[in-house]
């Protein structure tokens, strides 16, 4: 009999409530499992650098080390130790921590949670994101985007991040990125372009190759720090 492996789970919050919740919301799931939690971000360096996990929920702000460090050095530490599966770093965040969550995603994590977000939304990101589709409440990645990310000016002339991967593009995969940047799962996106979806898989993958982006997200961030996206759409 072949068992479904479980999803291991780590989690770095300061509030040991906020954890404890946490904890038993997944642990109540047949497929996830919490392996190790942390109450900052040098007790996380110390655990999650030799832990066998899967999918880590990050908050920003802790003491002594904040989640935004503790993200840059785990991400930079499983790209040596772990390249071809490092673990998934969701970000906790609230909306007047949005500046930080963009750093953070910058810095290599997969997605936004909301701390106040339904138990369902969270046990969702956290297999979504294992699975490596890393579409996080795509409602919620816009409106962050939307608020943090100033359009471009028209004329402005100084090259912006990834023009030069952009320009490699085909036409049928800009479309494709310009409907994730909207928030599309690659479901709507078949749906959209009249096109199966594992075509739309394939173009995803040839997007995330051609940008030397880790996932979905950093394609929101690239279109809209390219301008081809602007907030509000």
């Amino acid at each position: 009999m072949t068992h479904k492996q479980l999803i291991k789970v780590g989690i770095v919050d300061d509030q040991q409530l906020l954890r404890a919740g946490f904890k038993m919301v997944i642990d109540s799931q047949p497929d996830l499992t919490v392996v190790v939690e942390a109450g900052d971000g040098v007790q996380a360096l110390n655990l999650l650098k030799n832990e066998d996990v899967d999918v880590v929920l990050m908050d920003i702000r802790m003491p002594e080390i904040d989640g935004l460090t503790a993200t840059a050095q785990l991400t930079e530490h499983w790209a040596t130790t772990r390249p071809h599966n490092p673990p998934r770093i969701v970000i906790l965040t609230t909306f007047d921590l949005d500046e930080y969550a963009l750093e953070a995603i910058r810095a290599g994590a997969s997605g936004f949670l909301l701390k106040d977000a339904p138990p369902e939304e969270m046990l969702n990101a956290i297999r979504t994101v294992h699975s490596g589709d890393a579409v996080i409440a795509p409602s919620t990645t816009r409106r962050l985007l939307g608020r943090l990310i100033t359009p471009l000016p028209a004329e402005q002339d100084a090259p912006t991040p990834h023009a030069t991967a952009l320009a490699s593009l085909t036409e049928r995969e800009m479309d494709v990125l310009l409907l994730i940047a909207k928030g599309m799962s690659n479901t709507e996106i078949a749906q959209e372009l009249f096109v199966a979806e594992a075509t739309v898989k394939t173009h995803v993958g040839r997007i995330l190759h051609k940008l030397g982006a880790r996932d979905r997200v950093q394609i929101v961030v690239t279109a809209y720090e390219n301008g081809l996206v602007r907030p509000g759409e």
